[in-house]
């Protein structure tokens, strides 16, 4: 099975480190394919965003997500880091990475990944705007976007 790393944790991280360690040891893959989410700010006037999960559910729901797509793909090494706190515009909130064998596989197992930490992964996101906050509510394309992959 491939080597897997999870994270949910307050504290930013460094892509550049992340990504030297898909590449370690990395047996036969031939690709490396990574997706950062970053929070906006304006146009959408967030000031701040809180992002809240419930510890071990979280984590144990992500495992979940990364074990579909290691059953989906040949993967050589898959990490998932997501934030969680307080966090301000242009701020890492997620970083998704695999190695796999081919790009494709390896691209289609990093937007899986990420699709469906977006719509299946319990976190909670409360912005800050100037005219004050507000629950962001789950958007229709994110779950078009996910359904495209089946259950």
């Amino acid at each position: 099975m491939a080597p897997v790393k999870l994270l949910v944790s307050a504290e930013d991280f460094d892509p550049g480190a992340e990504i030297a360690l898909l590449s370690e040891d990395q047996g036969e893959s031939g690709a490396i394919a990574t997706f950062i989410g970053l929070v906006r700010g304006a146009p959408d006037g967030v000031t701040a965003m809180t992002l809240e999960h419930y510890p071990g559910m979280t984590e144990k729901q992500i495992g979940r997500i990364i074990d579909e797509a290691r059953s989906r793909w040949t993967l050589d090494r898959v990490t998932v880091i997501h934030r969680v706190g307080r966090l301000c515009p242009g701020e890492r909130i997620v970083f998704v990475g695999v190695a796999g064998r081919h790009r494709g596989e390896s691209f289609a197992a990093c937007e899986f990944l990420i699709d469906w930490l977006k719509t299946r992964a319990p976190f909670w996101k409360l912005e800050e705007t100037p005219s004050g906050e507000r629950w962001v509510e789950a958007r229709d394309e994110d779950g078009k976007r996910a359904e495209r992959w089946g259950n």
